[in-house]
């Protein structure tokens, strides 16, 4: 399967938003009153973001996005990279595509200097845990929210 993963622009705001429904219906969250704000800050990102980068199919066909965003941390002087969402089609999961953006994640981190790249889960979210499994080590912690 041939795709580009590009950062997102104003004409994906569709498409993006059919994904964007399908990883809040995934996670079992509605998130909609806070789309068009999201989207005008993905479109705006700077700094320390949040940015989204896509993945394009080609005729305007995105496949998956990655959320991500950078902040300071005290344990060292490098800032962090949160890989805050990330989204693949449901016809596009096993074929490259979620692999394909996080390592898209991974170079821009690197360029921005970012000394971690790092994200959450859900337990028994077993089918991308097999892709994290492959690219990343799973740490001990464990979230809290208040």
């Amino acid at each position: 399967m041939a795709i580009t993963i590009r950062a997102a622009v104003e004409k994906d705001r569709d498409a993006w938003e059919r994904l964007w429904k399908g990883y809040q219906e995934f996670y079992e969250a509605d998130l909609s009153a806070g789309t068009d704000a999201l989207w005008k800050r993905l479109m705006t990102a700077s700094g320390d973001g949040p940015y989204c980068l896509v993945a394009d199919a080609g005729n305007d066909q995105l496949l998956g996005f990655a959320h991500y965003l950078f902040h300071a941390t005290t344990w060292s002087e490098d800032k962090r990279c949160y890989l805050n969402d990330l989204f693949t089609s449901r016809d596009a999961r096993g074929k490259g595509v979620g692999r394909a953006l996080i390592e898209a994640v991974y170079r821009n981190a690197d360029a921005a200097g970012a000394g971690q790249v790092y994200w959450l889960t859900q337990e028994f979210n077993h089918t991308a845990r097999k892709l994290y499994d492959s690219i990343a080590n799973v740490t001990p912690f464990i979230k809290y929210v208040r």
